[in-house]
């Protein structure tokens, strides 16, 4: 490293020094520590030193604080302090982000190390999908509709929050989260559905593993294909796999798929209020992967079905402090946002979420 202030000519060959004036110091640094003094220095370096010992406190937290989550990093290797790095700046921007007014707040997670690239890569949709939800068949109904639910509050209707892992495959969680909820609300018991079945088995409907997919494809497989079977007989690897199918083994039945008409958020809370949960599909950003509490509002995602990169699922939705909102089942695990769960601004077609939505009618 070059020491700076210094020319690099030696001094040696200079015949005689020449006394240099020194100049005021300007008045941007006036009243300001000098980092060429000693307390300045001092100061400056304490402050540097503290914040590092911070963030990597928390950095050290974040990637041990779930068996599930633990990464394989030791400080000896190069890999841990890249990582680090990473760790920090998005450090720096949620603490900017809460720093400022905004209707939700950031939070440090299991994916505070990774680059939304990375992320991108390992959890979202890698391509545009081919959205056949956007020709609706739900018919509207002019009887009234509760202005507030939440199906988890009304009865054991909704499954735990599970994790999809390093694969793209949120589209079977929403899948099988919103086939579960409709066969607990219509019979009173709640099963467990095979979200590998799907991964593995609904290529022939336009759905790619863990490289993404739609709910309502997905549905229009379990129709076709007669039927789906449960977590505890076809258990979940995140990965591709070869179809293992048992038509034997099959729990789950849908009689109808229904589609909500494109960008018909009003039709899309309709169903939600008056039937069951229903599955959507929005465009994630990466202010998004740090969510932790609040009303997620983004201006930076897209609106349309070619856009869409992540499938949720809707469980009610509410007001707070005059905000709208979705109260949204992710596939993260428990650990992430709020025990697994988000709002989302409601109304505003906010990141396309009314541009992909679904849900089954369950043969039971």
């Amino acid at each position: 490293m070059g020491v700076s202030g210094k020319p690099r000519g030696s001094s040696r060959t200079c015949p005689q020094r020449r006394r240099r004036r020194r100049l005021p110091p300007s008045p941007r640094a006036r009243g300001r520590p000098s980092s060429a003094s000693p307390g300045g220095a001092q100061a400056a370096s304490q402050a540097e030193l503290e914040g590092r010992m911070k963030g990597r406190g928390s950095f050290q937290a974040a990637s041990s604080s779930s068996p599930q989550y633990k990464k394989p990093y030791s400080p000896e290797d190069k890999e841990y302090h890249r990582r680090f790095q990473i760790f920090m700046s998005n450090k720096q921007r949620i603490d900017k982000h809460n720093a400022g007014n905004h209707t939700f707040q950031m939070g440090l997670n299991q994916f505070s190390d990774m680059t939304f690239s990375e992320f991108r890569q390992k959890y979202l949709w890698h391509e545009p999908q081919n959205c056949s939800a956007t020709q609706g068949n739900f018919f509207r109904s002019p009887q009234p509709y509760p202005r507030a639910i939440d199906w988890r509050k009304k009865g054991n209707y909704v499954t735990p929050v599970k994790n999809q892992g390093p694969c793209g495959s949120c589209w079977t969680f929403s899948t099988t989260g919103c086939l579960e909820s409709a066969i607990a609300i219509a019979t009173g018991k709640l099963l467990n559905l095979a979200e590998q079945q799907l991964v593995d088995c609904a290529q022939d409907f336009n759905n790619h593993g863990c490289s993404g997919g739609l709910p309502s494809q997905a549905f229009e497989y379990i129709l076709y294909n007669r039927g789906l079977m449960g977590e505890d007989t076809y258990p979940y690897l995140a990965k591709n796999g070869t179809c293992r199918f048992d038509p034997h083994k099959a729990i789950a039945f849908v009689k109808q798929v229904v589609n909500i008409t494109l960008y018909d958020e009003l039709g899309l809370e309709e169903a939600v209020g008056r039937y069951n949960p229903v599955s959507f599909a929005f465009d994630v950003t990466d202010d998004f992967m740090h969510y932790q509490k609040g009303v997620y509002s983004s201006t930076q995602c897209g609106k349309t079905p070619d856009k869409v990169n992540h499938a949720v699922l809707a469980v009610g939705y509410g007001e707070e402090m005059g905000l709208p909102y979705w109260i949204v089942k992710n596939s993260w695990g428990p650990d992430w946002g709020m025990d697994g769960y988000f709002y989302i601004e409601r109304g505003k077609n906010m990141c396309g979420l009314a541009a992909c939505a679904s849900y089954p009618v369950p043969l039971v």
